[in-house]
């Protein structure tokens, strides 16, 4: 497991709004890696989360468009009815693939791809939600050496995704 990262992904869904209302405002300005982020959003509507977000990140905060660099300083958010894809390239590929989990976006679908651009430079951390989307893609991460923080189920307003992360062993840390 490395002691650094260069990329760090971030997935929830029910609940993980609340957590993220935590863990943003504690960010710096120009965090020194880039974040992406996929939550769990209605496909049929515009999404707000960068306005959610964005009033509570001291970084930017902007919806991924298909071939848009991955680079520091930002927090990059997966657009609604598509997948976020992290390519080689480190950039980003956006994916009507499909829903996995019944969901696209899907937090399995970056997790592994981000999982094979970065290696054991990448950090993961699933939040709250209602199924057990983002396990795979934990799996994933840590076959390949990257850092797993999970949401203590206790404080997860839905616990599912977490659970799901702790009973399969993916979690390095289990954090409030």
């Amino acid at each position: 497991m490395s002691a650094k990262v260069d990329a760090i992904v971030i997935g929830g869904s029910a609940g993980a709004l609340e957590a993220l209302a935590v863990i943003l405002p504690t960010l710096p300005a120009q965090f020194p890696v880039p974040v992406a982020v996929v939550l769990h959003v209605p496909p049929t509507r515009r999404s707000l989360l960068v306005d959610v977000l964005g009033a509570r990140s001291a970084s930017p905060v902007v919806e991924v468009d298909d071939k848009q660099p991955f680079a520091t300083g930002t927090l990059y958010v997966a657009p609604a009815n598509y997948h976020l894809l992290v390519e080689r390239t480190r950039t980003f590929a956006l994916s009507v693939d499909p829903p996995v989990q019944y969901s696209r976006p899907s937090i399995d679908v970056l997790f592994e791809s981000a999982a094979d651009a970065y290696g054991p430079r990448l950090g993961a951390v699933l939040l709250s939600g209602a199924n057990d989307d983002g396990a795979a893609g934990l799996a994933r991460i840590r076959e390949a050496g990257g850092l797993v923080a999970v949401q203590d189920p206790s404080t997860a307003t839905s616990g599912e995704m977490p659970t799901a992360a702790i009973r399969l062993g993916l979690a390095d840390r289990v954090l409030s």
